[in-house]
């Protein structure tokens, strides 16, 4: 595959014919990214230069207004959690139908002064939860959707714990100070761009049929034309109350708490005040798992990291590295190693808290090996590694990745779950839910079945790499159950080929999840003939968009990408 093959999918509109990946000071970053963040195709990654290690603040990559947020906290002197801290804050005002200060929570992996750590602040299913409490229909599909719409799709939200959580340990702000910039997005607002408009307007009829949400998001049944100023105050008030008190407690135990409690009690939800109370953000050790001499450090289980350091594994035994870039044998061999991953995530993995999950085995290098022997043989025969996995749902997450002046990165990821999450706000506090129970199989007895105070499998997959104890990059997608796909693909260019941070992010992507259907980006298309040759469909569905800054090892240069 040549190289002007590689412009894919970015937000921004310029010359299509343009082969080089171009270039942006940082306010022209977030000046281009005020636009649609999908849509267009067969386009440059953005490539944003931050300048030296040590000569500039730093730079975040995002959401728009999470960015801003962000940038100017590394201005101002703060290091790169301070910054995803606010930025994430932001974003949980600002990113309506992504994540939300109700949001169901997220994953953020830190490296900082030689360390590296992770922060799990999933969600945590009520105590009322069991594995049975979402009956299906002949067809298999849970009756009325209610893991997904409605307030028996909400868990316990984390992302006020968790945000607090890494403030607490890692920032040099005060969490209080930290609010501030959400405090006034709610308040004084932002303007609605198309694509946030459009994305209300594709949930409509569910909006409609919950009135806080309708009286916050639609104006006489419609959505707020483009360009108007979406104002949260009921949300600006709560975050007022927590930065006064300089803590999230009041929403976990106290008057807060009480509202939300009494909010599900009124609408036949489940969580009560002692699920609120019992919540614990909590810091976790990250997975690790080293390839020519890199070492990617993700989020755990019950995140989607797991799964990507699983399909590298694959790679590695497979001795992938020989295949040309872009041939036949590349992509098949991807492809598969992907498949095989899925396949071991959706029928064995589940909160390690609650059930035993084999992990040491599945990433083990004798594990690796039994598959990469399957891969081997499915790319010599032309044919496909057999799988049992069935597919997924949809959802509407936020990446942030963030580098600072001391050499330090950050990814987080925060999500609804599914755009908009459960679709249902908590009247008086300007909270939508995530609809994190939707991420729990419906089968009772699966390890990933809904039980009490039990975490779902999250897709969500922040990673920092290292390369000779230094961190070299922070990385993280949005996009549904496509994440993880999406990581995968730029670690294999970035670790796996050596390539730059701006090749590895507009390397043409495969979406699977494990079943025999692909989706394959635009430049990848001339792949689509062989994929069905081997037996595959291909559909038409998105497939995620990541996101990624870091530091040159050789010039400590710093700079970073997204599409």
């Amino acid at each position: 595959m040549s190289p002007d093959s590689r412009a894919l999918t970015v937000a921004l509109c310029y010359d299509r014919t343009t082969t080089e990946a171009p270039m942006y000071s940082r306010r022209d970053l977030l000046r281009l990214t005020g636009g649609a963040i999908l849509g267009a195709a067969l386009k440059p990654a953005i490539v944003v230069n931050g300048g030296q290690l040590g000569s500039g603040s730093g730079f975040v990559i995002g959401q728009p207004e999470a960015a801003r947020v962000g940038q100017d906290v590394l201005e101002a002197g703060g290091n790169a959690v301070d910054a995803a801290v606010a930025a994430g804050l932001a974003a949980a005002v600002a990113a309506i139908a992504g994540c939300g200060v109700g949001g169901y929570g997220g994953h953020m992996v830190i490296a900082q002064g030689g360390k590296v750590t992770a922060i799990d602040f999933d969600t945590a299913a009520p105590r009322a939860a069991r594995p049975d409490m979402f009956p299906v229909d002949q067809n298999g599909v849970v009756r009325e959707l209610r893991n997904r719409r409605g307030w028996l799709a909400a868990g316990v939200p984390g992302t006020l714990a968790g945000l607090q959580l890494a403030a607490d340990r890692y920032a040099t702000r005060p969490f209080s100070t930290l609010l501030q910039p959400a405090i006034r997005l709610a308040r004084d607002g932002f303007p609605l761009r198309e694509g946030q408009v459009n994305t209300i307007r594709s949930a409509l009829l569910h909006l409609l049929e919950d009135p806080p949400a309708a009286r916050l998001l639609l104006k006489n049944g419609e959505p707020l034309p483009v360009g108007s100023v979406f104002r949260n105050p009921d949300l600006a008030a709560l975050l007022e109350i927590l930065a006064n008190d300089g803590s999230v407690a009041r929403f976990y135990e106290g008057s807060i708490a009480r509202q939300i409690a009494a909010a599900f009690k009124k609408n036949g939800g489940i969580l009560t005040e002692r699920d609120l109370r019992d919540y614990r953000a909590r810091e976790v050790a990250p997975l690790e798992f080293t390839w020519r001499g890199y070492s990617m450090r993700t989020a755990p289980l019950p995140a989607g990291g797991a799964s990507v350091l699983q399909a590298l594994a694959i790679l590695r035994a497979l001795g992938w590295e020989r295949f040309e870039a872009g041939s036949a044998d590349d992509v098949h061999a991807r492809l598969e190693a992907l498949r095989l991953a899925w396949d071991d995530r959706l029928r064995l993995f589940g909160d390690p808290l609650h059930v035993k999950v084999p992990l040491d085995k599945l990433l083990s290098a004798t594990y690796a090996k039994e598959h990469a022997a399957r891969v081997d043989k499915a790319v010599r025969e032309g044919g496909q590694v057999v799988t049992r996995s069935r597919g997924g749902v949809e959802g509407g997450t936020v990446h942030l990745s963030v580098a600072d002046r001391g050499g330090n990165l950050v990814a987080l990821t925060l999500t609804h779950g599914d755009l908009f999450g459960a679709r249902v706000m908590v009247d008086g506090l300007g909270l939508m839910l995530g609809n994190g129970m939707a991420r729990f199989e419906t089968r009772a007895g699966h390890p990933n079945s809904p039980g009490p105070g039990k975490r779902p499998l999250t897709n969500m997959c922040p990673t920092v790499v290292l390369r000779n104890g230094r961190p070299v990059l922070a990385l993280g997608g949005a996009g549904f159950r496509m994440i993880p796909n999406a990581i995968f693909e730029v670690l294999t260019q970035y670790v796996g080929r050596d390539a730059t941070l701006e090749d590895a992010i507009a390397w043409p992507r495969l979406g699977t999840d494990g079943g025999t259907s692909v989706s394959i980006e635009p430049a990848a298309g001339d792949q689509a003939v062989l994929l069905r040759k081997w037996g595959y469909t291909i559909i038409d569905a998105p497939i995620a968009t990541a996101n990624a800054v870091g530091f040159d090892p050789a010039t400590g240069a710093s700079r970073g990408a997204m599409r």
